[in-house]
């Protein structure tokens, strides 16, 4: 028997499937904001705690960022200075240059010729009219040897060095292989430290979302009861608790870039005027737009974490009576 027109079910097309899907979901998360905005006191609060949290690791990831560009590249400490004997001319030591930037294990050479490095030295130093007397210039032409960035290693620099003192035209290479480890040590400890400041501050704002999302179920556990009762699905209750848990999570971020750029603007001007002191032009450097979307995404990220721990644990002990 032939199936009439009004027999078969009608089907919904995809994209009116989808619409429906995305306008559900955005009328949850608006709504769960509307009830965040109902207990602003203690919302705010809360928003504020988790801006703290996030900006700490924050300050320490700028701290150490501003302190390398502050110092001109901490990796600058691991060149290798090659010094040369009087006989070599300009244009042996460019062709010397050249040569060394062939090597796998030099990233960079720059050239410091003597009446260069003399001149700079008179006026560093305030000893000009001195340096004035002198009938020969003491100072040696020297190449800086920058290695790359799979070379920075004692041992490898070590290794550099010895080659570097094997070219005839090298009087003496100086290599502070013990600076190197040091630094290297300091290095990596500040940014383990970072790193690990930054786990358990994450940790401590996906515990506090969880906390603050527990607390709303077990307020709001006569409507869940009821909308289970009616049909409603695990996924369906949980679903504007974990869009107030992504709001937390948004306004701490918030918050906390707003925290981070306050800093950076009281201690600009300060720091602005010692670099000046010194002659530098050195600036503080905030996040940036790719540090912002990290800082916003992730903690949003966090908040929605928060929340889905909180609620798969507590939801399924909620059941009609």
């Amino acid at each position: 028997m032939a199936a009439t027109p009004g027999s078969a079910k009608k089907r919904i097309p995809l994209t009116q499937q989808a619409r429906a899907y995305f306008l559900r979901h955005a009328q949850t998360m608006v709504g769960a904001l509307g009830r965040l905005s109902g207990q602003p006191v203690a919302n705010v609060m809360t928003v504020a705690v988790i801006g703290i949290a996030l900006a700490l690791p924050i300050g320490l990831h700028l701290l150490v960022e501003n302190g390398r560009e502050l110092s001109g590249n901490w990796e600058s400490v691991v060149d290798v200075s090659v010094y040369l004997h009087e006989v070599a001319d300009a244009a042996r030591i460019e062709t010397i240059a050249g040569e060394l930037l062939d090597w796998p294990e030099v990233s960079a050479v720059r050239i410091i010729y003597a009446e260069e490095a003399l001149g700079e030295f008179a006026e560093l130093s305030g000893f000009g009219q001195a340096l004035d007397a002198l009938e020969n210039n003491p100072l040696p032409d020297t190449l800086v040897v920058t290695p790359a960035d799979n070379f920075t290693d004692a041992e490898t620099l070590a290794g550099l060095g010895e080659a570097l003192a094997a070219i005839p035209e090298a009087e003496m290479v100086q290599v502070d292989t013990d600076w190197v480890k040091r630094f290297n040590a300091i290095l990596q400890l500040i940014r383990r430290t970072v790193g690990l400041t930054a786990f358990l501050l994450a940790l401590a704002v996906t515990l506090i979302v969880g906390n603050t999302i527990r607390l709303d179920i077990e307020n709001r556990r006569g409507e869940i009861e009821v909308t289970k009762l009616v049909g409603g699905s695990d996924a369906f209750v949980r679903r504007p608790f974990l869009y107030g848990g992504l709001w937390y999570g948004l306004g701490g971020g918030i918050v906390a870039l707003v925290l981070t750029e306050l800093s950076l603007l009281l201690l600009r001007g300060p720091v602005a005027r010692l670099a000046g002191l010194y002659g530098s032009g050195f600036e503080l450097r905030g996040l940036g737009p790719g540090g912002i979307a990290v800082l916003i995404v992730g903690s949003g990220l966090l908040g929605w974490a928060g929340s889905w721990v909180a609620t798969s644990r507590h939801l399924r002990d909620i059941e009609p009576t």
